[in-house]
């Protein structure tokens, strides 16, 4: 027989790990109302003209795409298989793919429910998502998006208000980050002084990659895509490691002339010196000119999250897109939002040992057993705890004790609840601390006190 195996990219999760998930989850979901959020839903699938044309060339090879059911090549001819390209030829077999990410789904439902619902709107929205992508450490091809967005306001406001939410989320959840800030107009100004417009894309496309290949790549990927070394020399500013503060000066300067650019550099001064103001907790704001965000809706201000002296690349990130619906027909309809990794801010979790210890340690009981009518008096007092919020279950069968305490150990249960014919008469109960290994002897009335009592929770 074969041995199963998962999908590279994908993950099961124990039960351990999905509380922890799910303390990252209630930590985001309460700022996200905090802040005048509402959640929102969508199908894990999509038409796959939905999403293709919106994540840029490099994006659209990474969907998931779904085989049509049933014959899906009877529209493919012989002729199409030798002269047609895979990206031709997908559509004809594939009519649908799993979401790539939740933004293009929520400007999809935006534009559906338009008549319905209040502008400005905002949404949260938690959700898995699907990409072809390389797995590596940090990068699944199955992961959770947590986002939250606005649209129908132009107010750089908004931008203010999502780097806050930013912040308190992740003071709450302990983890210091920086922020990094850009501005796509400034990219376009740049684009536009160099003399490069058409190219803008394969421009912001490689920029993006700085990080992870370092810049005699990107200029490499800069020549082959055709950016001449002359606009290359105008570009190289933003590639050196000078504080942004004092890059920030030279290309105001290199973009008094670009008016689309001077436009990013107001913009930008105007977020930096009012978050100045306002203060941040836990964040730092860093101007960061290296920063692109390849994907081809962006418009505005653009950020990304990375946890503080971690090698963990981005755990957030987002930006404004002023026209997204406008893919979908619906023009002057502007955009702003953002996204928390969720897996990676785990992981960044699990390695600093962030996690608070009363995950692990909220009381969990389990009821030896030791015959039929000491299970059934078991039962009554489980469902008594269960009542007050505590977990509880009665084993199912009469086994050796050494087999009961084992599935204990295994199940980390807090404490082992043992009854026998004796004590049932009496109306006592013995609890042993399975940490400790502390046992003590109580009446039945007592035994929900004395776990409260007793437990760290």
């Amino acid at each position: 027989m074969t041995k199963p195996t998962l999908p590279k990219g994908t993950r099961d999760f124990s039960a351990a790990e999905i509380e922890k998930r799910e303390y990252i989850i209630k930590v985001l979901r309460k700022h996200f109302v905090l802040y005048g959020f509402a959640p929102l839903e969508t199908p894990s699938f999509e038409n796959l003209s939905t999403l293709t044309g919106k994540y840029g060339e490099e994006g659209d090879r990474l969907i998931f795409k779904i085989l049509n059911s049933g014959e899906f090549k009877k529209d493919i001819s012989a002729e199409d298989l030798e002269q047609k390209s895979s990206a031709e030829i997908a559509p004809k077999i594939s009519e649908k793919a799993l979401r790539y990410d939740l933004t293009v789904p929520f400007a999809r439902y935006v534009v559906m429910n338009r008549n319905e619902i209040s502008i400005p709107f905002k949404r949260f929205q938690i959700q898995p998502v699907w990409r072809a992508d390389r797995p590596q450490k940090g990068r699944y091809r199955e992961f959770y998006q947590c986002d939250a967005d606005i649209v129908g306001s132009q107010s750089i406001l908004q931008e203010l208000e999502l780097i806050k939410l930013y912040d308190d989320c992740f003071a709450e959840l302990g983890l210091a980050v920086d922020i990094h800030i850009n501005h796509r107009k400034i990219l376009s100004g740049l684009a536009e002084v160099a003399g490069i417009e058409d190219k803008l894309i394969a421009f912001t496309v490689a920029l993006d990659k700085l990080d992870k290949v370092g810049s005699e790549k990107v200029i490499a990927e800069w020549l082959e895509k055709g950016i001449a070394e002359d606009a290359i020399s105008v570009l190289t500013p933003l590639l050196d490691n000078t504080d942004g503060h004092e890059q920030l000066k030279t290309l105001k300067k290199l973009l008094a002339k670009s008016e689309i650019g001077s436009a990013g550099i107001e913009e930008l001064e105007f977020i930096l010196q009012s978050m100045d103001e306002l203060g941040l907790s836990q964040a730092n704001l860093i101007p960061d000119f290296k920063l692109a965000r390849g994907l081809e809706y962006y418009t505005g201000a653009i950020l990304e999250v990375k946890a503080r002296d971690q090698d963990m690349g981005s755990i957030g990130g987002g930006g404004r897109y002023d026209d997204l619906t406008g893919i979908f027909g619906l023009k002057d309809m502007p955009g702003v939002g953002i996204s928390f990794g969720l897996d990676r801010i785990y992981l960044v979790l699990e390695t600093l040992d962030l996690f608070p210890k009363d995950i692990e340690d909220m009381p969990k009981i389990l009821f030896m057993n030791f015959g039929s009518a000491e299970a059934l008096q078991s039962l009554k007092l489980a469902a008594q705890l269960r009542m007050a919020g505590l977990a509880a279950e009665v084993y199912p069968e009469e086994a050796r004790m050494k087999k009961q305490f084992s599935y204990a150990d295994k199940g980390k249960f807090s404490h082992a609840v043992m009854m026998g014919a004796e004590e049932m008469q009496k109306g006592e109960i013995s609890v042993k601390n399975m940490k400790s290994g502390k046992q003590d002897t109580i009446l039945q009335s007592e035994l929900q006190h004395y776990l409260q009592e007793n437990s760290s929770f």
